[in-house]
C-alpha cells in the first residue's frame, strides 16, 4: 500500500470519561476505496472511535491522520471540512423539514443573499438519484420510512463531498432486500474512491461487503484481519472467548398456562387472536411486516386499545387498557424502541432500574431510596450491566447495557409474565448470548416469555413454540421440533386465513421481508 492510498489513520488513540477507559492505545487505518469493518461488543469502543472522529469528543492522547498530515478535529465543522461524514444508528435528520432543507441543512446554496430553494432541490434529486431513491425532494422527513431515511444520509453525506464515510449500524432496521439496495451504493462509493468505516453485528455482512475488519475489546485494537475470516474466530477475537452455542436454549419443564389470550381484536389491526404461554416457556412469535405482531404485544400490556376478546394471568383477567392493571397482574414489556419507550436517558442507572417498583417504594409520600439503590445493586450485578456505577447516566451505557437495564426493572418487579419485542436488535453477539441466559433464568424460575422477533434463527434457535402472524390473526402454531424457516416463512405468508382485514406487508419501497420496524 501506497501512503498516497491512505485516506485516514489513527494512532495510539486514547480517551477516558469518569470511571471508564473507554479507548486505550486504539490503531486503525482506512485507505481509499475499502470497506474497513469496525467490529466490537458493545461498550467496546466502536462509538467513542467514531465520535471522534466527527468532532463530537477529543482524544485525550494518540494522533490522527488525514492524508499523511497530523490534524485536529475541535468540532463537527472540522471533520466535514476534512472530507468526514458520520451517519448514525439514529438518523441526524429534522422531521419537519423537507429532504432537501434536511440534505444542505446550514449550506443551503443562495442567490442574492435569499436561498435558492429551486437549486437546492434540482441539486437534492440529482444526490437522490445517484444513491437510488425514489423520493421527492420536497417531501418532509417525518413521511418517509426507515429505508429511505437511510438513503437520505447518505445524500446528505454526499453533498459534503465526502471522502470517508462511517456507517455505524445503517442495516439494523432494513429489510433484505433494502440492505442489498445499501450494499450497492457502497460498492459504487467504494468503486469512486471513496474509503467506508462500516460497523455491523451482522457478521454475515463483514465478508458480503467488507475488505478488512479490525476488532475492538475492552477499548483495545485486539487484531486486524481479511474480511473472509471465519465468524468462529471475529466472535472469539470480539469476545475473547469462543462461543460454543449461539442460542443457549435451556427448556424449563412447562408449568400450568399463566398467559392466555383470548379472541383479541381490534378492528382493522389484528383478529380473533387467541394463545397462552406457560410457566418455564418461551413463546417465539414470528411474522412479515404489518403482521401485527407488535399491536398485539402492546395491547397485551394495555398500551393500546382493543375492541374484543380477553387477557387473563394466572386465570385472573386483567382489564384492557390499562398499564396499571397489567403490571398488577405481573406482566412486563420490553419494547423494541428500548430508547424511546423502555428507557429515561436523561436519568441514572439506579433510577431506570427503579421505575417499575417506584409506587410500590413509597410510603406516606417518602420513597425508600436505600432500600431501592440495594435492590438496583443487585440487579445490575446479576445482570452484569458494565457501567462506572448506579448514578451514570443511561444514555452513555452501550446499547447492550441499556438493554439489560430495560429487562432489570422488570426483574426487580417480580415479573411473572415478560413480553420482549425485538430483545436483541443492534446488539452485539456476546451481550445477545448474555440476554438468552437471561431468559433461560426467567423461565426457569418459572416465568412466562413472549418474545418477537424479526430475527428468524432466534426465534427458531430460542423458543419453545412459535406462532406465527400473518395478516392480523395466528397463521399457525409450530412446535420447536416443526418450526424451520420453510415451514415459519410459509406461514407467513398465507393469504387464506381471513380477508376482513386490511392489510399492508410492505416496506416503504414495496418490498416484504421478515423485519420489525415499528408497526410490524
Amino acid at each position: 500500500m501506497s501512503n498516497q492510498d491512505e485516506l485516514l489513520r489513527i494512532e495510539g488513540i486514547r480517551k477516558s470519561f469518569p470511571g471508564v477507559v473507554a479507548l486505550d492505545g486504539v490503531d486503525f487505518e482506512l485507505r481509499r476505496g475499502e470497506v474497513h469493518v469496525l467490529l466490537g461488543e458493545n461498550g467496546a469502543g466502536k462509538s467513542t472511535l467514531i465520535k471522534m472522529l466527527s468532532g463530537a469528543y477529543r482524544p485525550d492522547a494518540g494522533r490522527v491522520l488525514v492524508d499523511g498530515e497530523e490534524t485536529r478535529i475541535h468540532g463537527a465543522q472540522d471533520s466535514e471540512r476534512l472530507g468526514i461524514a458520520t451517519i448514525y444508528q439514529e438518523f441526524n435528520l429534522v422531521p419537519d423539514l423537507t429532504v432537501a432543507e434536511n440534505i444542505f441543512l446550514g449550506r443551503q446554496p443562495r442567490r442574492y443573499g435569499m436561498i435558492d430553494r429551486k437549486r437546492m432541490e434540482a441539486d437534492a434529486a440529482e444526490l437522490l438519484e445517484r444513491v437510488g431513491v425514489n423520493v421527492s425532494p420536497r417531501v418532509r422527513v417525518r413521511e418517509l420510512g426507515i429505508a429511505r431515511l437511510q438513503m437520505v444520509e447518505i445524500a446528505k453525506a454526499l453533498s459534503l463531498n465526502a471522502r470517508v464515510l462511517i456507517m455505524d449500524e445503517p442495516t439494523a432496521v432494513l429489510t433484505s432486500e433494502e440492505v442489498e439496495k445499501l450494499f450497492a451504493i457502497v460498492r459504487s462509493l467504494r468503486e469512486d474512491g471513496v474509503g467506508i468505516v462500516f460497523i455491523t453485528h451482522h457478521l454475515e455482512e463483514i465478508a458480503a461487503l467488507g475488505d478488512r475488519v479490525t476488532v475492538l475489546r475492552d477499548g483495545k485494537s485486539v487484531g486486524q484481519v481479511p474480511a473472509d475470516t471465519p465468524e468462529d474466530e471475529l466472535v472469539r477475537l470480539m469476545v475473547g472467548r469462543s462461543i460454543e452455542q449461539q442460542y443457549p436454549r435451556e427448556a424449563a419443564e412447562a408449568g400450568a398456562a399463566l398467559l392466555k389470550v383470548e379472541g383479541l381484536t381490534r378492528d382493522g389491526v389484528f383478529h380473533d387472536v387467541s394463545f397462552e404461554v406457560r410457566a418455564g416457556e418461551v413463546v417465539g412469535i414470528a411474522g412479515l411486516v404489518g403482521a401485527g405482531r407488535t399491536e398485539v404485544a402492546r395491547a397485551v400490556f394495555g398500551a393500546d386499545p382493543y375492541d374484543r376478546g380477553s387477557v387473563s394471568v394466572a386465570g385472573a383477567a386483567v382489564r384492557g387498557s390499562d398499564v396499571g392493571a397489567a403490571m398488577s397482574a405481573g406482566i412486563g414489556l420490553v419494547p423494541e424502541d428500548r430508547k424511546g419507550q423502555g428507557l429515561v436517558l436523561d436519568a441514572s442507572v439506579e433510577e431506570n432500574l427503579g421505575l417499575v417498583t417506584l409506587r410500590a417504594a413509597t410510603r406516606g409520600g417518602l420513597v425508600d431510596l436505600k432500600g431501592q439503590r440495594a435492590a438496583a445493586a443487585k440487579v445490575a450485578e446479576q445482570l452484569g450491566v458494565r457501567m462506572a456505577g448506579l448514578g451514570q447516566q443511561v444514555r452513555t451505557l452501550s446499547g447492550g447495557n441499556q438493554q439489560k437495564v430495560v429487562i432489570g426493572k422488570w426483574l426487580l418487579a417480580n415479573t411473572r409474565v415478560l413480553i420482549l419485542d425485538e430483545p436483541t436488535r443492534g446488539i452485539d453477539v456476546g451481550a445477545k448470548v448474555e440476554i438468552y441466559q437471561l431468559v433461560n433464568e426467567l423461565t426457569a424460575a418459572g416465568a412466562a416469555v413472549l418474545m418477537i422477533s424479526s430475527d428468524l434463527p432466534e426465534v427458531l434457535g430460542m423458543s419453545d413454540r412459535v406462532l406465527v402472524m400473518a395478516q392480523g390473526r395466528i397463521a399457525g402454531e409450530l412446535t420447536a421440533a416443526e418450526a424451520t424457516q420453510d415451514s415459519v416463512m410459509a406461514l407467513a405468508v398465507s393469504t387464506n386465513i381471513g380477508t376482513d382485514i386490511s392489510t399492508d406487508i410492505s416496506t416503504d419501497n414495496g418490498t416484504t421481508a421478515v423485519e420489525g420496524s415499528r408497526g410490524h
